[in-house]
């Protein structure tokens, strides 16, 4: 048996797995396209899996989007309806017999990542939040992952902000990630741009102020554009409330900030320091809650699922 571990991260529209050595070092496989079945999934891992590490890897993790249970049964994905149902971990350790195998939410993967070779190393109480067109996140609590009875912690996305706020796709209305994922920065950038008060934003989308996208108002804001700076400042708002939320739950050292929206940089997080100041309680008695960009980029998740997968649940 090699002494590397691979670790998959299964996205919405891609695979990507990677090969994590004795001494650190991480190699990419090319990413695939998500499965669309559940025997699918189990091919494409065990074929990503041989590829980069022959047949018997060290151990196994895998990051799926959404939530898996602590029967490692994938019991809802919702980008990738076809796997819900999925035994995937049970699978794969009678394809794999001795190999260790870990199976979980793919943000927390990635948060466990950041919190080992990340932005959060060394913090034993620290959150990760995910932004992109959703929200996820995970927790360490003492120095390791807080999973909870079902293994489905980390959920963010999901806390009711605005009851009366617009529908979600889980069903509810108001969740946080109806306003502080990149479909919500997008919402307030066309709404500026349809008043006719982001031409810029409006020149980066082509010229159609209903075309104007989350990418469209974080380039033209690094660009120092006014306009796109004041929709950051009322998403970062949003993105604030949330972690504030979350700061007053969990009291923890540092909240990292990962997924495709973190690549904004200081255009996003400057504003939600700001906010974020105003918004959790009693600030001026707790020490500061640092928020900080993610550092391991886009293959967070599959690394996190890769040294989790060497320790076990």
């Amino acid at each position: 048996m090699t002494q590397a571990s691979v670790g998959i991260d299964i996205g919405g529209t891609k695979l990507l797995a990677v090969r994590v050595d004795a001494d650190g070092t991480v190699v990419t496989d090319t990413a695939q396209a998500s499965p669309k079945s559940g025997p699918d999934l189990i091919d494409e891992v065990l074929a990503a899996t041989k590829r980069l590490c022959g047949p018997r890897p060290a151990s196994l993790g895998v990051g799926v989007p959404g939530l898996v249970d602590a029967s490692d049964t994938v019991r809802f994905a919702p980008n990738l309806q076809g796997v819900n149902g999925t035994s995937l971990g049970d699978t794969l350790r009678e394809v794999l017999p001795g190999v260790p195998v870990w199976i979980g939410n793919d943000a927390t993967a990635a948060c466990w990542a950041e919190h080992q070779r990340g932005a959060g190393a060394g913090c034993a109480e620290m959150i990760m939040v995910t932004l992109g067109t959703g929200i996820g996140g995970g927790i360490v609590s003492g120095g390791d992952l807080l999973e909870g009875s079902n293994r489905y912690a980390g959920e963010f996305g999901h806390m009711v902000v605005d009851p009366n706020g617009p529908r979600c796709p889980c069903g509810k209305r108001g969740c946080w990630e109806r306003f502080a994922s990149g479909p919500g920065l997008g919402f307030l950038g066309r709404e500026m741009a349809v008043a006719g008060e982001a031409p810029r934003v409006v020149e980066l989308a082509g010229g159609e102020a209903e075309a104007v996208r989350g990418e469209h108002v974080t380039v033209a804001a690094s660009e120092g554009d006014g306009p796109a700076i004041e929709i950051m400042a009322k998403f970062g708002w949003w993105v604030a409330l949330g972690l504030a939320n979350l700061a007053n739950a969990l009291d923890p050292e540092v909240i990292v900030v990962g997924g495709g929206l973190a690549e904004a940089g200081d255009v996003l997080i400057e504003p939600t320091r700001r906010a974020f100041a105003d918004l959790v309680e009693a600030p001026e008695l707790r020490p500061r809650v640092r928020i900080v960009a993610a550092a391991l980029g886009p293959r967070a998740g599959a690394v996190g699922a890769a040294l989790r997968s060497g320790r076990g649940r």
